[in-house]
């Protein structure tokens, strides 16, 4: 059973998971207007991460017997001065996750709950490739500066990676 302060920390830290994809596709949508579709689907794939982290918590909750609770999720900004604006915003945004993962994983140690302090073990870790991976492409974007041909290349680069949930869709609806 979950105490009080590590349910409310669990189900701010599901909160902190849903504005995070929500961020992402904020971000998707900058990239989407500015025909950068490549950094579009690499911010929608990580918006569906973090959806699939939304969800590892409320499954934890609820496996811990406690209860959900869904908070109004603030508007991410919606306009970046630049795709390196974008990222370094990103790359900030990531960096406070992991404070509050390490925050949450303090307080189970505190309050002694070592299942929970096990299920964020797996988060902490996450995080850890998470901030990487924002920061390579933030260290890209400066290389880059302001060249045309290598944020095309970049765009290109990122476009491998796809979102997975068109995809899923569309196989349970055929």
């Amino acid at each position: 059973m979950l105490s009080e302060r590590m349910l409310k920390a669990l189900n701010e830290q599901l909160n902190r998971e849903l504005y995070s994809a929500y961020l992402y596709f904020a971000m998707a949508a900058y990239f989407e207007d500015l025909n950068l579709e490549g950094f579009a689907n690499w911010m929608k794939a990580q918006a569906e991460e973090e959806l699939g982290h939304a969800l590892r918590f409320y499954n934890y909750i609820y496996d811990r017997n406690g209860r959900v609770e869904l908070k109004v999720i603030e508007q991410p900004p919606k306009e970046w001065e630049s795709p390196l604006a974008a990222f370094e915003a990103a790359y900030k945004h990531e960096q406070f996750i992991s404070k509050c993962i390490n925050e949450l994983a303090a307080l189970a140690e505190e309050e002694k709950d070592y299942s929970t302090r096990a299920f964020l073990e797996w988060f902490i870790n996450e995080q850890v490739e998470e901030e990487a991976n924002v920061k390579k492409i933030v260290d890209k974007l400066k290389f880059a500066k302001d060249s045309p041909q290598v944020l095309f290349m970049l765009d290109q680069e990122l476009g491998q990676r796809q979102p997975q949930l068109p995809n899923l869709l569309l196989q349970a609806g055929g």
